[in-house]
């Protein structure tokens, strides 16, 4: 089993632009392909691929629209020999839906959502993006009944 890091997932994303991030972007489309053909198996956290949509939609770095970064995640994700723990896959692949519909919010607040939808639980947020969210139930504090 292999631990994918952020910077292996954008080097098999991001067209390079110096030989020594070719040389990179070779080792890391390599170990995918191996990955995807079973003779590797991988892994990695919500919080690489947290990570990898935050750099890859930042317009600082690379500026790609939500869709473009769900089209590169969706298939590394499907790959069998990627191995997550149970269930993650699909809170990922729901994170990503949400994500794509909802292009103003960033990718953890896709993951916050459908953890919460997933557990059916209500959210406590401020942020009124992520609360408007149709399939979130946001918490509020009870009200006093004294008067």
């Amino acid at each position: 089993m292999i631990f994918l890091d952020t910077n292996v997932f954008l080097r098999h994303f991001v067209q390079p632009a110096a030989p020594r991030e070719q040389a990179m972007q070779d080792i890391a489309s390599a170990l995918f392909a191996a990955i995807e053909r079973g003779e590797e198996e991988g892994t990695t956290t919500e919080v690489v691929l947290h990570e990898v949509c935050y750099v890859l939609a930042s317009k600082k770095h690379y500026g790609l629209s939500p869709a473009d970064i769900v089209a590169f995640l969706g298939p590394v994700l499907r790959m069998s020999h990627l191995r997550l723990p149970r269930g993650e896959k699909r809170l990922y692949f729901r994170a990503l839906d949400i994500y794509a519909a909802h292009p103003k919010l960033e990718f953890a607040d896709a993951i916050i959502a459908a953890r919460c939808e997933r557990l059916g639980i209500p959210l406590a947020t401020f942020d009124e993006q992520l609360a408007k969210l149709p399939t979130i139930t946001r918490w509020r504090p009870p009200t006093s009944g004294t008067s």
